[in-house]
């Protein structure tokens, strides 16, 4: 899966997304999804203005996350459960 950083970003730069809506010329709604991470499809555009803006790669900004270790249940311990006899 890939996520969208944005708002990490921003927090860590203390940048409003209003600053960013009037610096880039995205549209809020658009600057919005990306911000809380509900993009269907990355636009080459956006993520050039946004990249442009806040100095960095899109590497920066987007991240691959493997799925698989969202959802790894081999550091829960199996002996936390109790079998009655």
């Amino acid at each position: 899966m890939i996520t969208c950083k944005l708002s990490t970003l921003l927090g860590a730069r203390r940048i409003k997304v209003s600053d960013v809506c009037r610096a880039t010329g995205v549209a809020r709604a658009t600057i919005d999804r990306y911000y809380n991470d509900r993009i269907k499809s990355y636009d080459r555009e956006v993520l050039y203005k946004l990249c442009r803006f806040l100095k960095v790669k899109p590497g920066d900004l987007i991240e691959l996350v493997d799925q698989g270790d969202l959802f790894d249940t081999q550091d829960t311990p199996s002996s936390s459960r109790q079998e009655t006899p």
